[in-house]
């Protein structure tokens, strides 16, 4: 029987050698208002890097400006080199290594901000920007994989060791793998094979641009939180963790990542069943003004469901992909706790990522290593995800050991 892997032991990812497996995961930091890199931005991996995860994860930065879920978030283009260039630098210097999440916001763009249109699969509503998307022709989806290039490489000659490649929450390469998002009749739509191509073509694409240099891992939807779990994956029922298993087999098969990191929940219909948790529907509400606002107050329970919180709450959906691929597994979801760790590890899952606790305890990591009875201090109130729209931040966090308040 092989031994249970120590969370705190190094290990490796692609030709990545990391300090231990935690990791931490993609949480907008709400820390860019120009979409540049910040001394505030900065001050935040810093933190977390010396707390003691083995990689941040920088996000969001999109591959263009059309790509933001609005126009305050980083693009990477030469001007946002320098920044970042220093942001990298900011988490080696604390022993952790970076990773930089590379994405297109699609229909979750907020297309008045970001002054472009925001782009899906299909024509659908795209409501932070009250408008309709528009749908790249089979030439512009040409040229998306080009801009991923040159997005993947900026990150990389700015410092970056690792690229996480978001095809999750219906983000633009999320939607294309929905059966309910993408209704195209071309070889980018229909049969699953076809939904997953776009997907396929830009983890390609990158891979040619940046070889062996640094990790890359898909962060993959398991589920959009549409329809039965089990369901069969329709129109109106969305991706589902049966569709996700195909999508990690073929991922997989061309070779061109390190690992998956499961996700689950989408931005644009079911936000809360990536978090679980309390359903902060009045904070959300207030962080808007006008239409939005009144939106989510009458749309609030429908839209920001409640989902009961326990740890390691995506497990369940995330075994599945454990048996259907050999790649890495990260597990993202309720990873708080050195039970839960060892649990996961001992499941067969590689990698341990961390989200919410982190923004209320930095140093968390460092602690549950030192004594392993540590208990999160996050009581998963889900109040700082309205706050990603000023400055993400957890609101209760206390003042401790001269940590700031949020």
């Amino acid at each position: 029987m092989n031994a249970v892997p120590d969370p705190f032991a190094p290990a490796t990812l692609g030709p990545l050698r990391l300090r231990n497996r935690v990791i931490k995961c993609a949480t907008f930091e709400g820390r860019t208002p120009d979409a540049l890199v910040t001394d505030d931005l900065i001050d935040f991996h810093r933190e977390v890097a010396a707390g003691g995860v083995a990689i941040s994860t920088v996000a969001y930065c999109a591959i263009s400006p059309e790509g933001r879920t609005d126009r305050h978030q980083i693009w990477l283009r030469p001007d946002a080199a320098p920044g970042l260039t220093q942001l990298t630098g900011a988490i080696h210097a604390e022993g952790a290594l970076a990773a930089a999440q590379l994405g297109h916001a699609g229909p979750v763009a907020n297309s008045i901000s970001n002054g472009a249109k925001a782009l899906a699969p299909s024509r659908i509503p795209a409501p932070m920007g009250m408008s309709m998307t528009h749908a790249p022709s089979v030439e512009d989806i040409a040229g998306l994989r080009s801009v991923f290039r040159r997005a993947a490489r900026i990150a990389v000659d700015s410092g970056f060791d690792a690229l996480e490649i978001h095809c999750g929450h219906n983000y633009l390469i999320s939607c294309f793998l929905s059966p309910m998002l993408n209704r195209r009749r071309d070889g980018y739509g229909g049969a699953l094979v076809n939904r997953a191509r776009f997907a396929r073509e830009v983890l390609e694409s990158v891979r040619e641009e940046v070889g062996s240099e640094v990790a890359v891992w898909a962060k993959l939807n398991m589920y959009d939180g549409v329809g039965a779990v089990g369901a069969p994956a329709r129109r109106w029922r969305g991706f589902n963790v049966d569709e996700a298993c195909e999508v990690a087999r073929l991922f997989e098969q061309d070779g061109f990542i390190d690992a998956i990191e499961p996700t689950a929940g989408s931005s644009l219909l079911n936000p809360m069943y990536l978090f679980h948790g309390e359903a902060p529907r009045a904070a959300f509400a207030s962080a808007f003004r006008g239409p939005m606002k009144w939106g989510l107050q009458a749309a609030g329970p429908f839209f920001l469901k409640r989902y009961e919180y326990h740890p390691g709450y995506l497990l369940p959906l995330a075994r599945r992909l454990r048996e259907a691929v050999d790649l890495p597994i990260i597990l993202l979801g309720g990873i708080t706790d050195r039970a839960t760790m060892d649990s996961a590890l001992a499941e067969g899952f590689d990698f341990l990522a961390m989200g919410r606790a982190l923004l209320r305890e930095p140093d968390l990591p460092q602690r549950i290593q030192a004594d392993p009875s540590t208990t999160s201090q996050c009581i998963h109130c889900n109040l700082c995800m309205p706050t990603i729209y000023t400055r993400t931040e957890c609101p209760v966090r206390e003042t401790a050991g001269g940590l700031s308040a949020g």
